[in-house]
Parts: C-alpha cells; sequence; structure tokens
C-alpha cells in the first residue's frame, strides 16, 4: 500500500516542488524588501559629521576641522513623514539642518576607501534638527552635545532610495525651504570630507551594522523655526520629505 501511494504521489509532489522553485525565482524578494524598507525600524544609530561644509562652519563661526568631526544621534530621534517635530523641553532656538544620509547595507568595520560604496544600501533626506541653545551653552562650558543632538523626534527622515538610483552622489542638489521660503541649497560635491572618506574614518572608530544611518552634514543656511511652521527637505530630483514642528 505505501508504495502504490509513494507511485501515485509522486508526480504530484514533482509538479509541487517544481511550483514553489518557479513561484521562488520570480519573486522579487531584494526589490521588494528595498521598496517597502522602513529606515526606522532598521536603524539602530545614526552617525552624523559636523561642519562638513565650510559655509555652514563659518556661518556659525566655527573653525574648519582637518579631519571629520563626529557625534551621534540614538535611533529614538528618527521620525518619518506624517509625524511632528517636536523641540525639547526648555528649548527656544531650534533650527533645522538638511543633509544627505547614507544608509549601511551591511556590517562595516575598517572599510577602506575603494571599497565604501560596497557597503552603501541607499540614501535619503534627513534633518538634524539642533536646539542651537542647547548646543551653544555645551559648547561653553565644553561639555557634550547629546541633549542638543538627540532628543525626540530631531531627526527626521524620507523614504529610503536604493543606490542604483542614485548614479553620483556627489552630484546632487539638497534643499530645504520653510513655509515655502528657500533656506538651503548646496551641491553635495562641497562637502568637506566625501562620503568614502566619511566611511574609512567612521568604521576605525564605530562598527556600523546594517540600517545604520550616516548623515553626511549640513550646508549653510540653517536658521530657527517655531511651532507650525512647515519644512519641506529633498534631493533635487530624487526624494523630498514635508514635517511641521508642534
Amino acid at each position: 500500500l505505501c508504495d502504490e501511494f509513494a507511485i501515485e504521489a509522486f508526480p504530484f509532489l514533482s509538479l509541487l516542488s517544481r511550483t514553489i522553485s518557479l513561484t521562488l525565482s520570480l519573486t522579487p524578494v531584494c526589490a521588494m524588501a528595498d521598496s517597502e524598507m522602513s529606515l526606522r525600524s532598521a536603524c539602530r544609530k545614526i552617525v552624523c559629521v559636523g561642519r562638513n561644509y565650510v559655509d555652514h562652519a563659518k556661518e556659525l563661526g566655527n573653525a574648519i576641522p582637518s579631519k571629520p568631526l563626529l557625534f551621534v544621534k540614538t535611533s529614538n530621534a528618527l521620525v518619518e513623514q506624517g509625524e511632528k517635530i517636536r523641540a525639547p523641553p526648555g528649548c527656544v532656538n531650534l533650527h533645522q539642518e538638511a543633509e544627505l544620509a547614507v544608509v549601511i547595507g551591511r556590517r562595516a568595520s575598517g572599510v577602506s576607501k575603494v571599497s565604501a560604496y560596497d557597503y552603501v544600501k541607499g540614501y535619503t533626506i534627513a534633518l538634524d534638527m539642533t536646539a542651537r541653545d542647547f548646543q551653544d551653552e555645551a559648547k561653553a562650558s565644553a561639555s557634550p552635545w547629546f541633549l542638543a543632538k538627540s532628543f525626540d523626534t530631531s531627526c527626521p527622515i524620507g523614504d529610503f532610495v536604493p543606490k542604483e538610483k542614485v548614479r553620483d552622489p556627489h552630484a546632487l542638489e539638497i534643499y530645504c525651504r520653510v513655509n515655502g521660503v528657500q533656506k538651503q541649497r548646496a551641491a553635495t560635491n562641497l562637502m568637506l570630507f566625501d562620503i568614502p572618506t566619511l566611511i574609512e574614518y567612521a568604521t576605525k572608530f564605530v562598527t556600523l551594522e546594517e540600517g545604520d544611518l550616516l548623515l553626511t552634514g549640513t550646508p549653510a543656511g540653517v536658521g530657527p523655526v517655531k511651532s507650525g511652521d512647515v519644512i519641506e527637505c529633498g534631493l533635487e530630483g530624487v526624494t523630498k520629505a514635508t514635517f511641521t514642528v508642534a
């Protein structure tokens, strides 16, 4: 009886196996994962770069760094479109800073500039919201910037853009408008330290994981925003995002 069942069932099982294999081969697993990727759920940490555009360093009266100036935001800072930006308690001088963000694609430690792009999954637009009064106070006392940079909602982000859709991340235009008025616009080729240099430098000290974000710095034009203001930021022709200040 068992032999007869096996003989009768074999054609069905063979057909089922071929059907499953064909279905899996036709399903765009990676493309689907990329198109639906939630940056917030994938991100463990946000490594940021300060003063990476000379004009921004000058507008705040800061020295031009000789090596990348890194700081970190924690993942609680992330918000996506549809959520509001909220100033931390006591902040009276909240600033917007639009930036190109790099999405890390796999574990990166001790990466060289030559292979840096092998670790990039894609890009997005981000805002490095800064409690400028908190930061000024911290700088005056030689204290860390943590509360000025990593408060809840301090890192609004746009949609994920696969790296295949960006031919050259250093040939983009970053822009930021507040209530329809342009505040920032600059080419990403004006970065003091380019993306491979930033990845090489950061991964000397900190292991970056898949989904982590690297914010590459903001150009000139940062300034105060207040409750009710609408901030639109983007990478011209690639992606944009809009947020409201609560």
